[in-house]
């Protein structure tokens, strides 16, 4: 396989390499991908993350499993693993379900590498197309609130909200974008407050608690938001505390946009409700971990619940900004 490089994905020497996004912004460091488990556990730990990428690092792995001169056989169980190592991310099926037809294709090999870097690049148009879409909805001087990771860290382009973000920043119409720190993993504080410092962009970083205390005294204009799945209804899975946004947002007259490549749609589920949540790990809330080390805040028996995302009712999105354009209906979503 031809080397490869984008923000958080590397391909060297026929070896799959990952930017370690649970270092950032401490630390720039890669790790080898090199099997199934070794992916599949940067997953859980969401040292890869974002929707899109999950499934392309799942795709590249695979061609290079294939290039390795792994069977038939041990490629289809290693999709089937890989499959489920996100439940809520329908990228990652989208992408392994057409790995999955170069998979029986005669030439599995050449076939899997073709599809997978065929991928790549069609992510990095897809993040193109949302940023000029989306861009298009922001007037001079705006005020931007964001929530999680959405930027090249969490795809092969220049991402998707975050991507809107950085190309309205370079036309000159962002006053100022405010960085949710997204608990309780802390996604906005270390990786999008990260990612608009390198960017140029102006950016001040709050904690998830104090969006509405500025949206009631008029500080945000919009907020912009990614999405790990849409359903048919346009219900929309996102990080944990995205709801909480389109409620305010709401309330305050905020125009509220998720912004997402068409391979986050899922035609084939009817609404949130049918959105599987994962459930995370108690002591992401009970305390902290990152490169500096470990600490427990909560008693040690504390009871949690923690679930990785929530589901934003279509009722409450003002549009959908996806590669193919602005969306502003949910019927017009699956046209």
């Amino acid at each position: 396989m031809p080397s490869l490089q984008t923000t958080s994905l590397r391909i060297a020497e026929n070896r799959l390499f990952i930017l370690d996004q649970q270092a950032l912004p401490q630390e720039k460091r890669w790790l080898a991908a090199d099997s199934v488990d070794d992916l599949v556990g940067h997953i859980h730990a969401l040292r890869v993350r974002g929707a899109p990428l999950i499934g392309l690092s799942a795709s590249l792995l695979l061609a290079l499993l294939a290039a390795r001169g792994e069977s038939r056989e041990q490629l289809a169980q290693a999709l089937e693993t890989l499959r489920a190592a996100r439940p809520t991310a329908v990228n990652l099926m989208n992408n392994l379900d057409r790995m999955k037809q170069a998979l029986a294709q005669e030439n599995c090999a050449d076939a899997l590498m073709t599809e997978a870097l065929r991928l790549v690049e069609e992510d990095k148009q897809l993040c193109d197309n949302i940023a000029q879409a989306g861009a298009a909805l922001i007037t001079p001087g705006s005020r931007i609130l964001t929530h999680c990771n959405t930027g090249g860290l969490a795809t092969a382009g220049v991402g998707t909200a975050l991507g809107v973000i950085a190309l309205a920043h370079q036309q000159g119409n962002i006053s100022n974008v405010w960085v949710d720190e997204t608990r309780p993993l802390l996604q906005g504080g270390r990786l999008t407050a990260w990612e608009l410092g390198e960017l140029g962009v102006p950016y001040q970083l709050i904690t998830d608690s104090m969006a509405a205390s500025l949206m009631a005294k008029g500080q945000v204009d919009a907020v912009w938001v990614g999405a790990d799945r849409i359903a048919a209804n346009g219900d929309v899975a996102n990080k944990i505390g995205t709801y909480s946004l389109a409620v305010l947002a709401k309330f305050h007259n905020v125009p509220f946009y998720v912004a997402a490549p068409q391979t986050t749609l899922d035609p084939h589920c009817p609404n949130g409700e049918a959105i599987p949540i994962e459930q995370r790990a108690a002591t992401e809330v009970t305390g902290v971990a990152g490169s500096f080390g470990a600490v427990q805040w909560a008693p040690e028996d504390a009871q949690v619940y923690n679930p990785a995302f929530d589901v934003t009712p279509a009722a409450l999105i003002s549009g959908w900004v996806l590669d193919s354009g602005v969306v502003t209906k949910a019927a017009d979503l699956f046209v």
